[in-house]
């Protein structure tokens, strides 16, 4: 059987942790920030982990990062 491919915006946006969970950035903050309370703008740093039905999703899109 042939290899599967992965998504290369997935492998792009995602990294995956030592046990198997899915760390990504904060959506958001690319421009227009003027609208966005300090309190937003102040969750939104750095990076997150991903819930489990997401975590399901991305895991579809590569098939070797798990």
């Amino acid at each position: 059987m042939p290899k599967m491919k992965t998504k290369s915006s997935a492998k792009k946006r995602f990294k995956v942790t030592a046990t198997g969970k899915v760390k990504v950035q904060a959506a958001g903050k690319r421009h227009g920030m003027i609208k966005r309370s300090n309190k937003f703008i102040r969750k939104a740093r750095g990076t997150m982990v991903l819930s489990d039905p997401d975590t399901q999703i991305v895991k579809k899109f590569m098939p070797y990062g798990f």
